[in-house]
C-alpha cells in the first residue's frame, strides 16, 4: 500500500480522511498543518503521494502544489476541495495535480481516487 502525505488545515478533515486511508491499509507518514509544512514534509519524507487541501492559511494549496512540483516533478499530489471552488479546482490541475476529490468525503470515491492516482 501507499506512504501517503496528508496537508489539510482542518484537524476534523485530516481525521476523517486518514480514518478512511487507513481502513483501506495505506500507511499515513506525516499530516501538514498548512501550506509551509506540507512543503517540509513533503521533502523530508518523499510519499508515494499528498492529499492537499486548496483553502489554508501561509501557503494555500495551490501554492504548495508549485512548490512541491518544482522540487519533484513526478510528485502525485490530489487536490482537495469544497464543493462550488470549481475554479481552483481547475487552477491546481493546470498547475499539474492529477486528481481531485471534494469534501464531505465519500469513502468509495477517496478510495477510487487514490488507486486511480497511484496507477499513473
Amino acid at each position: 500500500m501507499a506512504r501517503i502525505l496528508i496537508v489539510d488545515d482542518s484537524i476534523v478533515s485530516r481525521t476523517n480522511l486518514k480514518n478512511i486511508l487507513l481502513d483501506a491499509q495505506h500507511e499515513i507518514v506525516g499530516e501538514g498543518v498548512n501550506g509551509e509544512d506540507g512543503l517540509e514534509k513533503f521533502l523530508a519524507l518523499r510519499p508515494d503521494m499528498v492529499t492537499m487541501d486548496i483553502t489554508m492559511p501561509k501557503l494555500n494549496g495551490i501554492e504548495c502544489l508549485k512548490e512541491i512540483l518544482r522540487h519533484d516533478s513526478e510528485a502525485r499530489v490530489m487536490m482537495i476541495s469544497a464543493l462550488g471552488q470549481g475554479a481552483k479546482i481547475l487552477e491546481a490541475i493546470n498547475c499539474g495535480a492529477r486528481h481531485y476529490i471534494t469534501k464531505p468525503y465519500e469513502p468509495d470515491k477517496v478510495l477510487e481516487a487514490v488507486t486511480e492516482l497511484l496507477s499513473e
